[in-house]
């Protein structure tokens, strides 16, 4: 049996979940050193106890694992292992992240720029038209669409990236057995030409409520930014949200009368002080930094600032943060800290980056 059959079967045993299980594989070794480790031993990891490690070695989930790894193969799956190189950077840092995903699609998933879109299931005809244009907005600037798959704005903004061919990656609560809403079937095999499928769930997973907060949790690690259209004061659309500011991620609440049920949430999340105000993607643009990318990149290369390409996506990181720290650099741009380390020293000689006290850092410039 192979390595990834085990690491299938490590998250399907009961009461081990992401952070566990890592903890499992960073004593053992791998996947299948867990599973062939006696209880006593796995007992004595932190975390694990007596009564997790019984439920390890009772498991009977090899099996199922081997019908998992069946239809991933026959379904041409891709499994994302979480310290491979093209598992997303954006996620991999956080301690719940999971240990495996399940991706569809033919679009990377670390790009450059994302942009994440949530809100209402039942929209109004001007969220619909407001979405349609946030959407047509962000065309040019090269960044990937995250949304849910869901009714309402997760659609909207899924179809309508499709039809501006803008990549769009929808972040599922089931297994790729199912397409949810059934509605979406023919929107969900166009994504995965230009875009994907996502989900950290395996195969016969049904969509149950208990798995969107999860699913949500995922949109917002994965988007720079997120965009809050239209949503009632709870629900799906807040909890990312939530997640996102959690993660220190830019987020942005379109606003509405007050008093309008699908305008609540969004204006409490901008009377929170929870979300910057948006009225167009012009908004984005300047909270992101994002529209003076284009005219600063100008002004580089007339000083003569000669920079490899490792250099540029350190110095894109930084401005688009404003500033960084050292932590954030090495998971954000998935490099070695020594190369880091050698190309932020590199930069500073050449006057690009300013080194601060506690590893952070600014543009120079």
């Amino acid at each position: 049996m192979n390595e990834t059959l085990y690491r299938i079967a490590l998250t399907m045993v009961p009461n081990i979940g992401p952070v566990l299980s890592k903890n499992l594989l960073g004593y053992c070794g791998s996947a299948e050193a867990v599973f062939k480790e006696k209880k006593p031993a796995l007992s004595k990891i932190p975390g694990i106890g007596a009564s997790k490690a019984a439920d390890i070695v009772k498991s009977k989930v090899l099996h199922r694992a081997e019908e998992e790894l069946v239809f991933i193969e026959k379904n041409k799956i891709q499994i994302l292992f979480f310290l491979d190189d093209n598992y997303p950077r954006r996620l991999r840092h956080f301690d719940y992240s999971p240990l495996l995903l399940y991706y569809k699609g033919s679009q990377p998933l670390n790009p450059h720029r994302t942009v994440g879109i949530v809100g209402t299931r039942s929209p109004s005809v001007q969220g619909k038209m407001i979405t349609e244009k946030i959407v047509e907005d962000l065309s040019e600037l090269g960044v990937v669409i995250i949304s849910g798959l869901a009714y309402g704005i997760d659609g909207c903004a899924h179809k309508k990236s499709v039809e501006k061919e803008i990549p769009t990656i929808g972040v599922m609560g089931n297994g790729h057995d199912i397409i949810y809403p059934a509605t979406h079937k023919e929107l969900a095999k166009k994504m995965i030409k230009n875009g994907g499928l996502l989900t950290e769930f395996c195969s016969q997973t049904r969509p149950d409520k208990v798995n969107f907060p999860m699913r949500n949790r995922i949109i917002a690690a994965l988007s720079d930014a997120l965009i809050v259209v239209e949503s009632k004061t709870s629900g799906g659309s807040i909890i990312t949200a939530e997640f996102a500011n959690e993660y220190n991620k830019d987020v942005f609440a379109i606003p509405g009368r007050p008093g309008d049920e699908w305008s609540g949430g969004c204006n409490a999340l901008i009377k929170k002080h929870k979300a910057h105000l948006m009225e167009d993607v012009n908004d984005l643009l300047y909270i992101m930094r994002w529209d003076d990318i284009d005219r600063k990149k100008t002004v580089q290369t007339s000083m003569f600032i000669e920079l490899d390409p490792e250099q540029e996506a350190i110095v894109d990181f930084i401005r688009m943060r404003k500033e960084t720290g050292i932590e954030e650099l090495i998971y954000g741009l998935n490099l070695p800290s020594s190369i880091l380390a050698s190309q932020l020293l590199a930069l500073e000689f050449k006057g690009v980056v300013r080194a601060l006290p506690g590893k952070r850092y600014i543009l120079a410039y």
